[in-house]
């Protein structure tokens, strides 16, 4: 079964220096019919304005994944880390018993986009970590790459939940598949560009649940950029 939650249905809430849509509850935005799929709680696609950010403020019990489509954003957490994430890199928070951290434009100048993900883990109450691995293009282009993974495996970041994330940047008449174990489920999300799944036409932000189907088949007549979560 495969089930299509279009851009336009997502929440939306625009605050200025903050422009971001909500695939599922968030904050003001709350339906009862989108609270997530399977673990996956939160894909918020967020653009923020040169100089500007989120201050300081608190998370717990939830793996928080940060990837960034254009611009830079910089991070600084209660565990003293102070990192600045770019196009290529996933950065992977781990809240547990509680973090405490701020997300800025790195940039006086541009604006930064990005998608924020977050996945509730298998336990709670961890001892909060950070992790940021760079993915190079080569490894995206025309190819499904692993990018974060309970196992860490290919040098993915680790999550706290059997969830494989894969990430793949696509050129015009690219094809990618890929095959869902018995008893798994899968989300795609479109964050650039135009494509196919399965024969339906997706546009950018549309996401896709699917349910029951064992082969996926992503393709496009442009260029695209998506990420597909295969969960438990």
């Amino acid at each position: 079964m495969i089930t299509l939650r279009r851009s336009d249905e997502r929440g939306h809430a625009n605050h200025g220096w903050l422009d971001s849509y909500h695939t599922f509850s968030f904050a003001n935005y709350y339906d009862p019919q989108h609270m997530g799929f399977r673990t996956l709680r939160v894909i918020n696609d967020d653009r923020v304005a040169p100089g500007a950010g989120f201050g300081a403020h608190s998370h717990r019990d939830m793996e928080i994944i940060t990837y960034v489509l254009e611009g830079s954003l910089e991070h600084k957490d209660s565990l003293g880390t102070g990192a600045v994430i770019t196009p290529g890199e996933a950065q992977r928070m781990s809240a547990g018993t509680g973090i405490t951290h701020s997300e800025f434009n790195h940039s006086q100048t541009e604006p930064v986009h990005f998608l924020q993900i977050w996945i509730v883990p298998d336990t709670r109450g961890l001892k909060p970590s950070y992790e940021q691995r760079h993915f190079p293009l080569a490894e995206k282009q025309g190819k499904l790459r692993l990018i974060a993974a309970k196992d860490g495996r290919d040098g993915a970041v680790t999550i706290h939940q059997d969830v494989d994330l894969y990430t793949s940047v696509l050129a015009a008449g690219d094809l990618v598949s890929h095959q869902l174990e018995p008893g798994r489920h899968a989300w795609l999300q479109v964050a650039q560009g135009e494509a196919t799944l399965n024969g339906y036409a997706l546009k950018v932000g549309d996401g896709v649940a699917v349910t029951e189907a064992k082969r996926l088949e992503v393709s496009t007549g442009t260029e695209a950029e998506i990420l597909l979560f295969d969960l438990a």
